[in-house]
């Protein structure tokens, strides 16, 4: 059987279709009532976001300017301390510049004072050479007790017997024995000054003639003494102590073969290398150790 059209069954279903509409429709007003409020609170999160950024990046940037202005507080120190060094390096070449140039013009300085010593040395020494031209020196000589100098004289007037060239009294202006350094003086030089340089120069010229013919070189019993009469003694040209000491120096380059002559005169010592070589005047210890250099 087919039902009727217009059966009951069509009102309830609308019923329950209203019923069920009624709820749809609560349904959907409680829905969309929760989604403003998480709308709310996600703005407001947004909010607090925002908020929280913005302090953040307030205290970030507050705190890059704290340490900008830091930094360029401490760079301003470093400029000021890279100047001050700048100024004390600047302040120390000026000082190491006026420094320089008076050690320039002390070194200057030395050396005209050097040149000048030297030269007041030389003419000190060509004056002690002049004093001492007519001088001549016995050497190695006993001092006898109570020695005078009669006694001095008379040995030297016993000594230019015997080797031929005779002196008179008056021909001695001055005899003395040197002082030693030590309390040992009993063998000091004997410094004779004779009258004259040609006299002098004879004396010595004798003695060496005399002691290159007799086998008995000039000893003590020359001079007259009774005692220690086999001593040897020398004659020689009285020096000064630069003289002495060049002639030292210059015996010795004899002595190793590079030269053949040596000898003084007139206060001056010579050198030569042979017979046929120029003879050398040694005026410095500088040339002599030049020449050995060179030997």
């Amino acid at each position: 059987m087919t039902s009727p059209i217009n059966k009951s069954t069509s009102e309830s279903a609308i019923n329950i279709a209203g019923k069920d509409g009624e709820k749809s429709s609560n349904n959907y007003v409680f829905q969309r009532t929760k989604r403003q409020r998480e709308e709310i609170d996600i703005a407001e999160q947004l909010d607090n976001f925002k908020k929280e950024m913005k302090e953040m990046m307030s205290a970030f940037l507050t705190k890059q300017i704290n340490e900008s202005q830091q930094l360029s507080e401490t760079l301003k120190e470093i400029q000021q301390t890279n100047f001050n060094i700048e100024s004390s390096v600047t302040f120390l070449m000026s000082q190491n510049q006026d420094l320089e140039n008076k050690i320039s013009q002390l070194e200057s300085q030395g050396k005209e004072d050097k040149k000048y010593i030297a030269l007041l040395e030389k003419k000190i020494e060509d004056m002690e050479t002049g004093n001492r031209k007519t001088n001549f020196v016995i050497k190695n000589v006993p001092r006898a007790s109570g020695e005078s100098k009669q006694d001095l004289i008379s040995m030297v007037m016993c000594l230019s017997q015997e080797i031929d060239c005779p002196v008179a009294k008056c021909d001695i202006k001055d005899i003395y024995r040197l002082r030693g350094k030590t309390n040992d003086n009993t063998s000091t030089p004997i410094i004779v000054e004779t009258g004259s340089t040609i006299l002098k120069n004879d004396i010595l010229k004798s003695s060496k003639t005399f002691n290159i013919k007799h086998k008995s070189k000039l000893c003590c019993k020359h001079l007259g003494l009774m005692t220690h009469t086999d001593t040897p003694i020398f004659l020689s040209e009285h020096l000064t102590n630069k003289g002495s000491r060049l002639y030292f120096l210059a015996r010795d380059l004899a002595k190793s073969g590079s030269y053949k002559y040596c000898w003084t005169a007139y206060g001056k010592v010579y050198i030569r290398k042979d017979d046929h070589a120029p003879i050398i005047t040694l005026t410095s210890e500088e040339q002599i150790h030049q020449l050995m250099a060179k030997a």
